[in-house]
């Protein structure tokens, strides 16, 4: 079942955070305009499920939201004790970087409800996300799956995935600089990448990992 009214909802969030209709529907990779006549012109009918993602995932909130059908919304599908976090299919890179193709679940992996909350994680805010490359070696490997928290918080140092011209990358981020951000790569055979404030989306911070042994 989907919201009474998503394009609403989207005004809301993008008035409270501050961000035009246009400055989304860049982050999207869309024209400015598409945001803009998806909630005047109703066109698109729907978001596209990449693009519903990602905007809930910057807003902090359920794809419900921003329209999901039940279907979808309901991925996080939890029993008892224990929770489902969605595996994406994206991918993130390690190495020269990704292009963020899609990012529809492919499956689950489970949690327990109580470790979560002893860490003070959300659900609802999590995905898992598999790593590709060696340049977080030796913290993270080719192959480990990394379980990243998308709530939205003040950025501070730490292994995050970020956006950065159209590709996924994790990267050990140095905040010490007021308008850039420092991309770390952990093997040091990667000189370390910068980039303005404005042009690089955190996407979250990875709090686990697991791995091959």
């Amino acid at each position: 079942m989907e919201i009474a009214d998503p394009r609403q909802r989207l005004l809301e969030l993008s008035r409270q955070r501050g961000t035009s209709l246009s400055a989304l529907s860049q982050l999207l990779g869309r024209n400015p305009s598409y945001l803009q006549q998806f909630v005047r012109k109703g066109s698109p009918r729907k978001l596209e499920e990449v693009d519903r993602a990602t905007l809930a995932r910057y807003f902090g909130v359920g794809q419900e939201e921003l329209g999901a059908p039940e279907e979808i919304s309901s991925t996080r599908e939890a029993e008892g004790d224990w929770v489902n976090i969605p595996r994406l299919e994206l991918g993130v890179s390690a190495g020269p970087g990704a292009l963020a193709v899609g990012e529809q679940a492919i499956g689950a992996l489970r949690f327990s409800r109580g470790w979560l909350r002893q860490r003070g994680l959300d659900p609802a805010m999590l995905s898992t996300v598999e790593v590709n490359g060696d340049s977080m070696e030796p913290t993270l490997r080719d192959g480990d799956e990394i379980l990243v928290d998308g709530t939205r918080r003040p950025l501070r140092d730490g292994v995050h995935v970020v956006r950065l011209d159209g590709a996924l990358l994790v990267k050990r981020l140095d905040t010490s600089r007021l308008d850039r951000l420092v991309l770390i790569s952990d093997n040091r055979a990667y000189p370390p990448i910068e980039a303005p404030l404005v042009e690089a989306q955190v996407i979250g911070r990875a709090v686990w990992k697991s791995g091959r042994i």
